[in-house]
């Protein structure tokens, strides 16, 4: 049976435990508390788990332990020598692995996310973070660790380019580690090691939305199969699994909307993005043609209103790839995501002059805010911003006599 005991000069607790019918005593840097000795508890408790299922390794209850090399974990008979008390001064805490209470915590919060949320987290956290601080206990993590690993990232050259990380995808992978070291402060009673670790500053991402007459051009060259489809985008605002997950179900000709209910995230169906994306869309009338249109070719096939040959909605990774960028090749226009019929269809609402609270609600947004700090800056290209459109309005509404004329400005000077 595994003890705890006390050093009296440092006043600090040792684990004492006979392995493979040797003695071992590992000290930690822990100070004779009720708290500390909780810790410790826990820390026997998997240590006893761990022998009695023939799974403990020495080098992950104790990294950095002289007994690691005295003890070879392949050999069916260990022998080893026994090791002096105090000659091993690495602090044990009584805190799960990185790896252990990442999956605790994984498993407690993926009933909040969505599927492709939660396929994400996974992945980060089993390709990134767990390789990395896998074998460390969460409370040994330092704040230095974290920033030498995100330094570490930074050097890191992104999947399928020849650019670096961004700081974008680097805050992504900071935010689980963040949320589960935190968790782990709280529950075992450590300081926070994210104390001053600030999410790294985002670039400012250019937008580049297309002119009418560009939209016009594509509309008139897309293949036909496709033009409803890219109709739909272009004028409706919507993200790219809001459009690839519309079914008949939720196009209400009569009332001329499209009810944003459901997505579509690596050919899963799912939630919309959030709850304020659950939304109507006003259809205009170019949008009501061709969702009619589109209604004679595939309404009796699928649910889907744009469907492939085998009745299953669009693969925009697949669509892009064979229609969307060839389209553009083709017409000579700058390489943009089709995501950028999404900022096409503010900019014109912006530019034809909607209320930027509707604008807001088409597009699926809370308020206002992310509409003129994203797009607003746009509407200089689509129409006039010299102020004659004010003066027009005091002209049509501004009584005569109240206008100035060229005696009042003499009188004036006079």
């Amino acid at each position: 049976m595994a003890s705890i005991q006390v050093r009296k000069r440092t006043n600090c607790l040792i684990i004492d435990f006979y392995y493979n019918g040797v003695r071992c005593r590992e000290q930690t840097k822990l100070k004779d508390t009720i708290q500390n000795r909780k810790r410790l508890e826990k820390l026997l408790e998997r240590l006893e788990t761990a022998m009695a299922s023939d799974t403990f390794r020495y080098e992950q209850f104790f990294p950095g332990s002289q007994n690691i090399r005295r003890f070879s974990v392949q050999s069916e008979h260990i022998t080893a020598v026994p090791i002096q008390e105090g000659r091993v001064t690495l602090p044990v805490s009584g805190c799960p692995l990185f790896r252990e209470f990442s999956e605790i915590w994984f498993a407690e919060r993926e009933v909040e996310w969505r599927n492709s949320y939660r396929k994400g987290m996974r992945a980060d956290i089993d390709k990134v973070l767990i390789p990395h601080f896998g074998e460390m206990a969460v409370d040994q993590i330092t704040k230095a660790d974290i920033l030498s690993f995100r330094a570490k990232l930074s050097k890191v050259t992104a999947r399928g380019k020849t650019t670096m990380l961004s700081t974008r995808r680097i805050n992504k992978i900071f935010e689980p580690l963040r949320q589960i070291l935190n968790e782990a402060a709280d529950r075992f009673n450590f300081r926070i090691v994210f104390q001053g670790v600030k999410a790294l500053k985002n670039r400012k991402t250019d937008i580049h939305p297309f002119t009418l007459d560009e939209v016009s051009l594509i509309l008139r060259t897309v293949r036909p199969d496709y033009r409803s489809y890219y109709t739909v985008r272009f004028f409706t605002g919507m993200r790219t699994a809001e459009v690839d997950g519309l079914k008949w179900k939720y196009v209400d000709f009569e009332r001329r909307l499209i009810l944003v209910r459901e997505t579509i995230v690596d050919g899963e169906e799912e939630y919309t993005k959030n709850n304020g994306s659950q939304r109507e869309i006003r259809m205009a009338q170019i949008v009501y043609e061709a969702l009619k249109l589109q209604e004679q070719a595939t309404r009796h096939l699928s649910p889907y209103v744009f469907c492939n040959t085998t009745c299953r909605p669009f693969d925009h990774k697949n669509v892009t790839k064979r229609v969307w960028y060839p389209l553009l090749r083709h017409l000579g226009l700058e390489m943009r995501r089709p995501y950028h019929c999404r900022h096409t269809a503010a900019t014109l609402w912006l530019a034809a002059g909607e209320n930027p609270e509707w604008i807001a609600r088409q597009m699926g947004h809370t308020t206002t805010e992310m509409l003129f700090r994203v797009y607003s800056r746009y509407v200089p290209n689509l129409t006039r911003q010299d102020g004659s459109a004010f003066e027009r309005l005091l002209l049509q509404n501004m009584p005569n006599d109240t206008a100035f004329n060229q005696n009042d400005a003499e009188v004036h000077h006079a």
